[in-house]
């Protein structure tokens, strides 16, 4: 008996306050101390720093610490602005500095392709980071919710349903968060019930924002617990009037119990379901339902490197998976042959198309549907691709997605990735099935996140 438990036992207990030098971070950003070799992830923590914490979780092979001191700091620490943003987790990595986090999220994707995907000797490149890496998204979703008898707009408290009143969120575009007090403002005048998450009651669920960083148009889109709009006529002329730049007023049902923010009903209460914007000299249509990068200066740099891997001539005939509303189909159009637009959420392709018309682009084709059932039906049907781009989610490609690329053999493929593992294991298949790695260039979309962005380029090995 006591062999089992000695078998089991830590060397640190809950609540002990203990001393320890931080030796790395994991994938997350989380300070990584060492107890007798027992792991201990520390939120807030760098490399190099010595620091006092107390022990708020053990498990078998590691536990948690909760930061209560920094003894030494490290020269990569810069001060934060406000402890709610640490309590939301929108900005995990707010406390490094910005070149530090340029560093680690190199390191993040050095390290997935060398345990992952043994890859140890791919080289990879500096990652592409912004001047200015605050206010850069393009699109809000605010949860609304009554806080000491108001109608409040803010943020979850991380791990919780508890929302934190923000009203500047510094890595949204300000117009955006000015946008959402406006309409955070208006609501109350109607005497609008914000939605109650536990007795399901209320009205108005979350306020969405998005706005065309070079058109400055506006989107917003009122999630409500019901189809009913009371005072409608009233708030719609209320917002068109505060809101002068907006050009879509959508609201959104979504009528069940779920964490899932937008429902599968909506209705145009002004303007259209839509809003525009540029990216690489193209004009964009962007329905609420669409997915529209984020950050549009680093989109720009994204898009460019893909466009630069791919090498096109003119003459190559490319497959663009997971194409959502083309933003990438048209910037590889240029300089490709044809190019077919891949994607599975139909309003998107619906955009698509007439992206492709109002930029009088004429040499590519789009198809709805999921991209590895219909790239299986070309390699079926001997159908041949020169380049094939992807652009995932953060799950991967398809192991009959991968099947059907070995099928069609193209000479190169573009991988553009939001997920370093999933890129990892990816890559891993397919250098073992025909394909070299050629380059790897991260691209920080997402400052101020442990998030990265990784683009790849790939070329079939003669046999």
């Amino acid at each position: 008996m006591s062999k089992d438990k000695n078998k089991t036992a830590t060397p640190v207990r809950k609540n002990e306050t203990l001393e320890a030098e931080i030796i790395d971070l994991t994938h997350e950003g989380m300070g990584v101390a060492k107890i007798e070799y027992y792991p201990i992830f520390i939120e807030g923590a760098l490399v190099g720093e010595t620091v006092e914490f107390k022990v708020i979780k053990t498990k078998k092979t590691f536990g948690f610490g909760k930061l209560l001191k920094v003894i030494e700091k490290s020269p990569d620490r810069v001060e934060i602005e406000d402890e709610i943003y640490a309590q939301t987790g929108t900005m995990p990595l707010q406390h490094l500095s910005y070149p530090a986090q340029l560093n680690f999220k190199k390191e993040q994707v050095e390290k997935v392709l060398s345990k992952i995907g043994n890859l140890s000797d791919i080289a990879v490149e500096e990652v592409i980071g912004m001047d200015d890496p605050f206010g850069y998204r393009n699109k809000a979703q605010v949860p609304v919710r009554k806080i000491d008898g108001r109608l409040t707009t803010g943020f979850f408290r991380k791990n919780s349903h508890d929302v934190i009143p923000i009203e500047d969120f510094k890595i949204q575009d300000p117009k955006i968060d000015q946008a959402i007090l406006t309409v955070r403002d208006i609501m109350p005048k109607f005497h609008v019930k914000p939605y109650n998450e536990k007795a399901h009651t209320g009205w108005l669920r979350h306020i969405i924002v998005r706005r065309g960083y070079f058109s400055g148009e506006l989107m917003v889109v009122l999630v409500t617990n019901t189809h009913d709009f009371h005072r409608e006529e009233e708030i719609v002329s209320a917002l068109t009037r505060a809101l002068p730049e907006m050009v879509s007023l959508i609201q959104n049902i979504n009528t069940e119990k779920t964490n899932v923010i937008l429902g599968t009903e909506s209705r145009v209460l002004f303007g259209q379901d839509s809003y525009k914007d540029d990216l690489l000299g193209f004009t964009f249509t962007i329905s609420h339902q669409s997915f529209y990068q984020v950050n549009p200066v680093q989109t720009e740099k994204l898009y460019q490197t893909a466009v630069d891997f791919a090498g096109l001539s003119g003459n190559e005939t490319v497959i663009d998976a997971y194409c959502g509303i083309g933003t990438l189909t048209l910037a590889l159009s240029r300089q490709a042959k044809h190019v077919h637009g891949m994607e599975i959420v139909e309003p998107a392709i619906e955009n698509a198309k007439l992206n492709a018309e109002t930029n009088g682009v004429a040499n590519v084709s789009f198809e709805v549907g999921p991209a590895e059932n219909i790239i299986t039906e070309w390699a079926k049907a001997d159908k041949r691709a020169d380049v094939i781009v992807v652009d995932p989610p953060r799950k991967g490609l398809a192991p009959e997605f991968i099947d059907a690329v070995l099928t069609m053999k193209p000479e190169k493929m573009v991988y553009v990735s939001c997920n370093p593992g999933t890129l990892a294991r990816d890559l891993k298949i397919l250098s073992e099935s025909g394909y070299t790695v050629e380059k790897v260039q991260p691209v920080d979309m997402f400052p101020q996140t442990y998030h990265v962005e990784t683009v790849v380029l790939m070329s079939r090995v003669e046999k």
